[in-house]
């Protein structure tokens, strides 16, 4: 059956085609499964709470007429504001519009969350752009440039609020605007779309503009809302839509709620996060976190951006899911928010999902796998221009960023066929990682380091659950050793490192962490495979004596690079090829909108590979699974970054040939 709803009807009708509905909500309370709801261009100021979902036969699918032109917005207008002094005007908003959920008395927090100070939920929006909360009224009065912003003038624009009887008080700075004349919005409703129930599937949102929504703060050991998102359920399709200007999060695929443990390390304050992120997991798989209840959903097609947190969250409810095709960019650029769950996607427990063919850029960090990123691939990205512009401070939590991190997790993580172009190209805070095929025009960070809980006199490693081979069991628990770590087939090149990298990296005591040369040079030291594996034998009595060898570094695999403009690699690494000669140009231009490489590089590339595959990658060490498809099946890396066929002899990067090198790559 088809429901149509129609923000310009004169009247809410039956939902027949010439009797529409006028908002979705009065459609998500009937809709069953099989049934479509085609939904006109308009602005549908609502939370739509789909009353039931769909079953895997017969799909409840929620699509815009026209894509992008119907518009799911938190957000409300304001008028009637009153000139405070110069720029600064003053608005009263009576606080029965938020219901039982006022943003603006209720502060960003939870667990791993680092800001110092106090910000809401709750955001003011000049012409559809959020501007910055101001801790005093005399911020607003007399702005300064927040130094940590990526938008340096637009953190001119401030607002600050109170309470005031039973109304909101905003004072805001519009520079020199007059809000009466623009549009002005402030956000009233935590969600947009999202189930209040659990268990709410297969479902497909398709062709919406979702924005506007005062999300809160989403940590693992929390229940994880945002925007938009399935609420711990299977199968839902996000496609087609844009995703912008939530609070913290935009899509989650994210936890549920568990009264018991929900941020519990900054509300009981006994236990360490990462204490209570295995209390969750555990609890977890009690209550049904399987494959067949859990995850397998796909995010496609989607522009997601400008949200204070991540463009995409999900610890546990993501585990499956398929994410491809997406534009990702200025994430927490505002970096008024801070703390350890920030990127384009943070994803704990990514267990065989897929992320390919995104284009992640302008974030303060791309793609953050925390925990658990158990058969996990990133292959055919795009990533770029996520570290901090050269004008702007580094902040001081976590505050270089990197294209990607990974994170105590013990594999199998496939990277492959990916341009990581930033200037930090991957922190490698983990085990059981493969990179293959890539271009690396960044350096690997923190390896070997960066797995505890920061103790300074009792060690305090950081025990992480791996999984049976495709499933979400728990198989066992285990520190991070470092190493097993695979590097086939990548070409590094040096880029120039601003010299404010080096800088906060010594301000901040982390020089032992940061690491600004390209290649796999932080393996150095690392064990050969044969080296390694002869230590162990028939067990001896002289064992029980001797058990460092238990956890010590693991081995690091490596063959087919290259390496230019002073990259260096691992000593160990026999067949490099090293050029000392040529200087390699690499740009990314992106002047008319599509991104594409300029380079002389596939001059000076004479040198050809063997063909990688699963056979040659192994097994993780810890889980003992292979670097495979989630149905368990061979790859064979023998298509490109652009799915072309590479010869039996391939050229190393992620690329062909120098025709496809020059092709838009996005």
């Amino acid at each position: 059956m088809k429901f149509y709803v129609s923000a310009s009807a004169a009247r809410s009708g039956s939902g027949a085609a010439d009797r529409p509905f006028k908002t979705i909500g009065e459609a998500a309370k009937i809709a069953r499964p099989g049934d479509e709801v085609i939904v006109a261009p308009g602005i549908y100021r609502e939370y739509v709470d789909p009353a039931r979902g769909g079953t895997a036969d017969a799909r409840i699918t929620y699509r815009s007429e026209a894509p992008g032109q119907a518009v799911i917005t938190g957000a409300e207008p304001v008028k009637g504001w009153k000139q405070h002094s110069g720029n600064t005007w003053v608005c009263k908003i009576g606080n029965g519009v938020f219901g039982g959920y006022n943003p603006y008395t209720t502060v960003v927090e939870g667990d791993w969350y680092f800001a110092p100070d106090p910000v809401h939920t709750g955001e003011v929006y000049l012409n559809g752009n959020a501007m910055y909360e101001a801790l005093s009224l005399e911020e607003v009065l007399e702005p300064k440039i927040f130094p940590l912003s990526w938008e340096k003038e637009a953190s001119l624009r401030k607002w600050y609020t109170e309470q005031e009887g039973d109304c909101t008080v905003i004072y805001a700075n519009f520079g020199g605007a007059d809000p009466n004349q623009e549009n002005v919005e402030i956000n009233v409703r935590r969600n947009c779309f999202y189930p209040s129930k659990e268990g709410v599937g297969y479902i497909t949102l398709s062709g919406f503009t979702v924005k506007q929504a005062a999300t809160q703060w989403a940590p693992p050991t929390a229940y994880q809302d945002g925007m938009v998102g399935p609420h711990w359920s299977k199968g839902w399709i996000i496609e087609d839509c844009e995703i912008s200007d939530s609070r913290c999060s935009g899509i989650t695929l994210g936890k549920y709620l568990q009264p018991n443990n929900n941020n519990k390390w900054t509300t009981k304050y006994t236990k360490d996060g990462t204490q209570t992120e295995r209390d969750n997991i555990m609890q977890a798989q009690l209550e049904g976190w399987t494959k067949e209840a859990v995850g397998s959903h796909i995010i496609r097609r989607c522009n997601i951006h400008h949200c204070g947190q991540t463009g995409i969250v999900g610890h546990l409810g993501g585990v499956f899911s398929l994410i491809e095709d997406n534009h990702i960019h200025h994430i927490n650029n505002k970096q008024d928010l801070a703390g350890a769950e920030i990127g384009g996607i943070k994803m704990h427990a990514a267990i065989d999902v897929t992320i390919r063919r995104n284009h992640f850029h302008h974030c303060t960090r791309g793609l953050w796998l925390d925990w658990q990123a158990q058969g996990t691939r990133v292959t055919q990205n795009l990533f770029h221009d996520n570290t901090p512009p050269e004008d702007v401070a580094c902040g001081p939590i976590l505050g270089i960023g990197e294209d990607i991190f990974i994170e105590v997790s013990h594999g199998p993580t496939l990277v492959d066929n990916n341009l990581l172009l930033s200037r930090c190209a991957s922190r490698i805070s983990t085990q059981g990682v493969a990179f293959v095929h890539n271009l690396i025009a960044g350096s690997f960070t923190w390896v070997g380091l960066g797995t505890d809980n920061g103790g300074s006199r009792l060690p305090t490693p950081r025990y992480t659950p791996y999984h049976f081979p495709h499933r979400t069991e728990v198989a066992g628990f285990m520190t991070i050793l470092h190493g097993d770590a695979r590097f086939y087939n990548n070409i590094f090149v040096q880029q120039p490192v601003p010299e404010a990298y080096p800088a906060h990296a010594k301000r901040q005591g982390e020089e032992d962490g940061y690491n600004f040369v390209c290649g796999t040079c932080p393996y150095e030291g690392y064990p050969t495979a044969e080296a390694y594996f002869q230590q162990f034998g028939p067990w001896k009595i002289d064992d029980e004596h001797n058990k460092d060898r238990y956890y010590d570094h693991l081995p690091v695999y490596t063959g087919g690079n290259a390496y230019f403009n002073g990259a260096k690699p691992m000593s160990g690494e026999t067949d490099a090829f090293v050029d000392t000669e040529h200087t390699v140009a690499l740009s990314l231009i992106c002047d008319d909108g599509a991104p594409r490489l300029e380079t002389d590089l596939y001059a000076y590339l004479q040198t050809q590979c063997k063909t990688v595959s699963t056979e040659t990658l192994g097994m993780a060490f810890e889980p003992e699974q292979r670097f495979e498809t989630p149905d368990g099946e061979e790859i064979v890396f023998n298509q490109d970054y652009f799915g072309d066929h590479r010869s039996v002899a391939p050229v190393c990067g992620p690329f062909e040939g120098k025709e496809q090198s020059g092709r838009p790559l996005f």
